[in-house]
């Protein structure tokens, strides 16, 4: 297996050259009923954002901690907020139902040396915060995120260009 100099620089062009959507467009509706579900107003967008740039940063994406750096931005959350993301567990920034969130997308992308990832303990404090609908539209979130971590870590599209068109 070949590896990268750390020093090396990275290009800022896309290891794909085609963007996947117009090679397969039948992944446009899948994407729109993801973002449809996740969106239902159940669960603060900003908590959404917060827990995809976390999975971001553990898969180790920089499009997707990029992408979603920038929409907690545009929304309008502070730099303390979203830097601490990935120290989030002593951070003073995050409501308590927003460390279950962080919890949760924690537990289900890193392995668990005691077996199972997501506990019935962790469980139950997240289903403290969140409603049944709402718990569960974080659970879609979680999964929306990790629907298109193979994209951004196999195609390897541009960070900080539009997320509609990170492919030129």
């Amino acid at each position: 297996m070949e590896t990268r100099s750390i020093t090396a620089e990275v290009p800022m062009v896309p290891r794909m050259s085609e963007d996947p959507a117009q090679l397969v467009p039948e992944l446009a509706e899948v994407s729109a009923a993801l973002f449809k579900v996740t969106g239902n107003g159940s669960v603060p967008r900003s908590t959404i954002s917060l827990v995809q740039l976390r999975a971001g940063q553990i898969v180790g994406s920089t499009y997707l901690t990029v992408l979603h750096t920038g929409f907690l931005r545009k929304a309008g959350q502070s730099e303390e907020r979203i830097t601490s993301v990935a120290s989030w567990q002593d951070s003073p920034y995050f409501t308590g139902a927003e460390r279950a969130a962080l919890a949760l997308v924690e537990a289900v992308l890193q392995p668990s040396a005691g077996g199972e990832r997501v506990s019935d303990e962790l469980y139950a404090q997240a289903a403290e915060h969140y409603e049944a609908k709402a718990l569960t539209t974080l659970m879609f979130a979680i999964g929306q995120v990790n629907f298109f971590v193979p994209v951004a870590l196999i195609a390897k599209p541009v960070p900080g260009r539009s997320f509609t068109d990170p492919w030129k």
